[in-house]
């Protein structure tokens, strides 16, 4: 009997190819305006709240950088391009969830995006009904690496969290995933797997569609 009723997905870089659009659009505008060390910046970020953003960016450029008004900038770039659902999924995402439902798995998502985004953008690619329960980050203090927004995931699941799989892609959602004592899914998008990540991860695939097996294979 299959030990996993639930699964429980991360949706910036895991649903979504969102993390890479809004790289380059930040790329871009450091490149106009001479913006040095932009990536090294935005890869210290992936996978935290908008508040720790803010502030490894003020910690990097000074506390005088217009942060506030690159935010604004970036993200109505970012929602002219994508929004009504030009939003691109990652390799295998609809498969995944299509074979999740069919057997009734439980699907979650645990994200540190805001609630109202999440539901928005999932809503918008078709996909709002395959979840029974979406966490967002602004629900709850404490972001990831800390557990806590998997534990209310799991919660609201009515599962235990060592019956659920959670799909990450950054360092800090393992982290939170493995913390909260789940079985931790790694699909890399931006940052490649160190050796931390190899220990805390269950398993490491290439895409979903290499998780998919997985699943289907327990």
């Amino acid at each position: 009997m299959n030990k996993y009723k639930a699964v429980i997905f991360d949706m910036d870089g895991v649903i979504f190819d969102s993390e890479r659009c809004l790289l380059d659009i930040w790329l871009e505008v450091a490149k106009r305006d001479n913006i040095p060390n932009m990536l090294e910046v935005y890869l210290k970020c992936v996978g935290t709240s908008d508040v720790a953003t803010k502030q490894i960016t003020l910690d990097h450029f000074g506390a005088d950088f217009p942060y506030d008004t690159y935010k604004m900038e970036t993200s109505s770039i970012y929602h002219q391009l994508y929004d009504h659902g030009k939003l691109p999924l990652k390799k295998g995402v609809r498969e995944l969830l299509a074979y999740l439902k069919e057997a009734n798995y439980l699907i979650g998502i645990a994200s540190s995006s805001r609630q109202s985004v999440i539901e928005l953008q999932v809503k918008e690619a078709g996909l709002f009904d395959y979840f029974q329960h979406i966490t967002g980050g602004d629900k709850l203090k404490k972001s990831k690496p800390e557990p806590d927004i998997y534990l209310m995931a799991c919660e609201g699941l009515g599962v235990k969290p060592s019956e659920a799989i959670a799909i990450e892609d950054s360092y800090n959602g393992i982290r939170s995933a493995y913390r909260a004592g789940m079985t931790p899914l790694m699909v890399p998008d931006l940052l490649p797997p160190d050796e931390e990540m190899k220990q805390l991860a269950h398993k490491i695939f290439p895409d979903l569609l290499e998780v998919l097996n997985f699943i289907m294979a327990n």
